[in-house]
């Protein structure tokens, strides 16, 4: 007797095992179906534009590695930009693209997505940090600037935070563009007496580090003449005025207009205003 009713305490023991393991292997395929769904794609679709590679490189990687962005194509061109953007089937949300490109110029390209790309936003990263390449660079359509000694570690928070309504602007270059502001509106400023050649010793010698076209380029933007203004006098593009810009600032080893004026009249290579106006 007791032998049949261990025999059937141990099938009802049994059946509920059976059914529990039923139970839990239901409960972990339906979790397993959860998790297998497909996630969502990213929202926001990026096109990056740097003729530098590691840069491109880096801001690529940074992109891709975000949920949230996906990376339409990281090129180092004008032409292949303007195709991408000119492709009506790409659907660009963000231009992250630097200014000087060895072809053309980022400031049409931001022009360019204004028109092809109605809901682009352009965010601008670019070794110029003086107050014209900024204002234009707003002007055409850019939401954020950032000058490339302070790019941010992860450039795809700082894409985020724009398309969350901020603008991204370095703090060095937010200032210089409010110096700017506050300069345009002041009244009665007397203009920059003309720049003359420094008679000081060794200045010949300085003025070697220049070519003659980057030297011409440096006196006028000493003073206060725009790109477009130079490009007009001097008969080039103003990606031509901006490719000198960039050479004269990397022989003076500095990064804006206001810092080459200084560091060249520290040279010789232009002369102080006061020594003009003793003349």
């Amino acid at each position: 007797m007791l032998t049949v009713w261990a025999a059937r305490l141990l099938q009802r023991w049994r059946d509920e095992h059976a059914q529990r393991r039923d139970l839990s292997s239901a409960a972990m395929q339906s979790k397993r179906k959860n998790k297998t769904k497909t996630p969502p794609m990213p929202s926001w679709r990026v096109l990056i534009v740097e003729d530098d590679g590691p840069t491109r490189d880096f801001f690529a990687d940074s992109v891709s590695r975000s949920n949230e962005l996906r990376l339409v194509a990281a090129v180092g061109t004008f032409e292949e930009a303007r195709a991408l953007i000119e492709d009506a089937s790409r659907g660009i949300d963000i231009l992250l693209t630097d200014l000087a490109l060895p072809d053309g110029n980022g400031l049409e390209l931001i022009r360019l997505a204004a028109r092809a790309q109605p809901a682009c936003e352009a965010l601008v990263i670019s070794m110029f940090g003086d107050e014209d390449s900024v204002l234009s660079s707003v002007e055409a359509g850019a939401l954020g600037y950032i000058h490339k000694d302070f790019t941010p570690d992860n450039i795809a928070l700082t894409i985020l935070e724009m398309k969350a309504g901020a603008s991204p602007i370095s703090p060095m270059i937010a200032r210089r563009v409010l110096a700017k502001y506050r300069a345009m509106h002041q009244v009665g400023q007397e203009p920059l007496p003309p720049i003359v050649g420094s008679s000081q010793p060794g200045a010949a010698a300085e003025r070697s580090l220049l070519s003659v076209r980057e030297q011409e380029v440096l006196d006028l933007i000493a003073r206060g003449f725009s790109y477009a203004e130079i490009s007009k006098l001097k008969g080039v593009s103003v990606h031509t005025v901006q490719s000198h810009i960039k050479n004269l600032y990397t022989k003076l080893a500095v990064h804006s207009k206001s810092e080459a004026v200084y560091e060249a009249t520290r040279l010789g290579l232009l002369q102080p205003p006061s020594a003009v106006g003793s003349r």
